[in-house]
């Protein structure tokens, strides 16, 4: 059933355009200027980067698939019967499914996003697929306090299920401090399965993050132009490039947009001063060894069960428990 407590209109749970404001006046105000990440993924944005999972030169959800495919018996084994999901960040639900089939008797599955439309109708449709299963959408920011989700926190058996490598896009400190939440969250014993991105080779990342097709350096600067229609900003596209590099002394790709000119942009009435050549840092996307992923877990309360890589060794799954 779908909980009707949590169907809350979107307004009342996703980021308000006063929050955006503040995070963008203060981002632009820094001396590096910056702009949070999860303000990429408007609805435009949120299909650009579908579109870019389509590219050939991102691997990662390719990848990722692939891996589950091949061992996800393994990982359904290991969760064992009458599991409770939590997946954060869950969109449209197309991930879920894959595991959902291969797991038995699941008992309940809790998505969660910010985007209430799509997260009520992913929810809907996942009631008619699986009918035996309890569906309890949440509709919340996971980076924020988590709202209530009764069903999942009633269940013995949890397990969250976090795929895409999205803990990459957080510092190593906000990973630390994200998984321990999790833990807490899971209790002893619960179970986490997640996607994580591994170090490669430097020309690889650089052509992921900077494709051929130029939809990722589209989806870069979209941000832009969700600042001029949301916040009456006046930037001019044209005027800033998108570059992506590796940083190898933080083992992490850096998404920016650069001004190609000396420029002023106005928002909400307040004015930027660019100059040529300088920069907005909008997103980190951070490279893990097996080793170090190793050690992140286990300091943050977690026992690694196995964990699964493709043949190149681009991208993990990892199964673990609360200790």
């Amino acid at each position: 059933m779908i909980t009707q407590s949590n169907a809350v209109p979107r307004q009342d749970l996703a980021t308000s355009d006063d929050e955006f404001l503040e995070d963008v006046l203060d981002g632009l105000s820094q001396r590096q200027k910056t702009l949070p990440c999860k303000y990429f993924y408007d609805e435009r944005g949120s299909q650009l980067f579908d579109d870019i999972c389509q590219t050939e030169d991102y691997y990662v959800t390719r990848t990722e698939r692939a891996i589950m495919e091949r061992y996800i018996p393994e990982m359904a084994a290991l969760v064992g019967p009458g599991a409770s999901i939590l997946e954060f960040g869950s969109g449209v639900g197309e991930k879920i499914r894959r595991l959902l089939t291969s797991l038995e008797a699941p008992h309940s599955y809790t998505p969660m996003d910010i985007s209430y439309e799509p997260l009520m109708a992913s929810a809907e449709q996942l009631r008619q697929e699986f009918p035996s299963l309890t569906v309890d959408p949440v509709c919340g920011d996971y980076l924020q306090p988590w709202p209530s989700m009764p069903v999942f926190l009633r269940s013995s058996q949890r397990l969250v299920y976090f795929p895409g490598s999205t803990l990459s896009n957080f510092t190593p400190e906000q990973a630390s401090d994200f998984l321990s939440r999790i833990a807490k969250l899971l209790g002893s014993g619960g179970g986490l399965l997640i996607g994580v991105d591994l170090i490669k080779p430097i020309e690889v990342l650089h052509d992921a993050y900077n494709d051929r097709e130029g939809v990722t350096a589209e989806f870069n600067k979209n941000v832009l132009s969700r600042i001029n229609q949301a916040l009456d900003g006046n930037f001019n596209l044209e005027s800033f490039e998108h570059n992506a590099f590796f940083n190898e002394q933080h083992n992490r790709i850096e998404m920016h947009l650069c001004s190609q000119v000396d420029q002023r942009v106005e928002i909400a009435g307040q004015e930027f001063r660019f100059s040529q050549g300088e920069s907005i840092h909008t997103e980190n996307s951070y490279k893990y060894s097996t080793q170090h992923l190793h050690q992140l877990f286990s300091r943050t309360g977690y026992r690694v069960v196995d964990f699964w890589t493709d043949p190149n060794q681009y991208f993990s799954v990892h199964y673990c428990t609360v200790q």
